[in-house]
C-alpha cells in the first residue's frame, strides 16, 4: 500500500481525499498531520490557491521526507474581480475562520457587495488547487472548478461557508441543500484531486497499478 501525507489536521478532509484517491488509485492510503503535534502551522501568504497549496505540501515533504499533498480552496466571484479568492475564509476580517459566525459574516458581506449586481452578472465558482511535492523535488499543481451563480438569499442548512448562496451550474439546489455525498460527488476538491491522481499515476509518483 502506498501512503501519502496530506498537509492538514482536518480529519474530515483526510477522509474525503482518501475516498477520492482510493477510487482513482486503489491501494493508496492518505494520512494527515493530526498525529504530529510539533509540526508547525504553515502561514499561507501566497496570492493564489496553487501557491498556498504548494507552501503546505513543501513544508510537509521537507519536514517528513515523504511525498506530500495539500490543497487550498475558496470562492471566486466574477463581479468582485475574482475575490474573495484566497481570502474566502476571512473575507469579513473577523477572527475565527471556519466558525459558524465567521461563515455568516463572510457570506453576508459578499451578499452586501453584490446587492446591486443583476442576476445575469452573479457568476461565481468554487475553486480548489491541489499540489504534490516529493522528497526529490518534484512539484505539480492542478485546479478543480465548480462553476455556478450566487443567489440573493441563503437556502439550505447543510455544508458551510458560502454553500447556502451557491447554486452550481445545471442545478436547482444550492450546495447547502444537497446531501454531503451529492455535494462531494461534484465538488471542486473532487475535481482537483481526480486530476492530481492522473498525474500521480502518469508520472510514477505512485505505482501505476495502485
Amino acid at each position: 500500500m502506498t501512503e501519502l501525507v496530506l498537509s492538514t489536521r482536518n480529519r474530515h478532509k483526510v477522509d474525503e481525499v482518501e475516498a477520492i484517491l482510493g477510487t482513482e488509485l486503489p491501494g493508496v492510503r492518505v494520512v494527515g498531520l493530526d498525529g504530529l503535534p510539533d509540526f508547525p502551522e504553515v502561514v499561507e501568504f501566497e496570492p493564489t490557491f496553487a501557491g498556498n497549496a504548494l507552501l503546505k505540501a513543501r513544508a510537509a515533504a521537507t519536514a517528513l521526507g515523504r511525498t506530500a499533498l495539500a490543497d487550498d480552496s475558496g470562492l471566486r466571484v466574477d463581479a468582485l474581480n475574482g475575490m474573495p479568492g484566497v481570502l474566502s475564509a476571512r473575507w469579513s476580517g473577523r477572527f475565527g475562520a471556519g466558525t459558524d459566525s465567521q461563515d455568516r459574516a463572510n457570506m453576508n458581506l459578499v451578499l452586501d457587495q453584490l446587492s446591486d449586481t443583476p442576476d445575469d452578472r452573479r457568476g461565481a465558482a468554487f475553486v480548489c488547487a491541489a499540489a504534490v511535492v516529493t522528497p526529490d523535488g518534484h512539484e505539480h499543481t492542478v485546479e478543480g472548478v465548480l462553476p455556478g451563480v450566487l443567489l440573493r438569499e441563503p437556502r439550505g442548512t447543510n455544508g458551510f461557508g458560502y454553500d447556502p448562496i451557491f447554486l452550481p451550474e445545471r442545478e436547482t439546489r444550492t450546495t447547502a441543500e444537497m446531501r454531503s455525498t451529492e455535494k462531494n460527488a461534484i465538488s471542486h476538491r473532487r475535481r482537483a484531486f481526480r486530476l492530481l491522481a492522473e498525474h500521480l499515476r502518469a508520472h510514477g509518483v505512485v505505482d501505476a497499478g495502485a
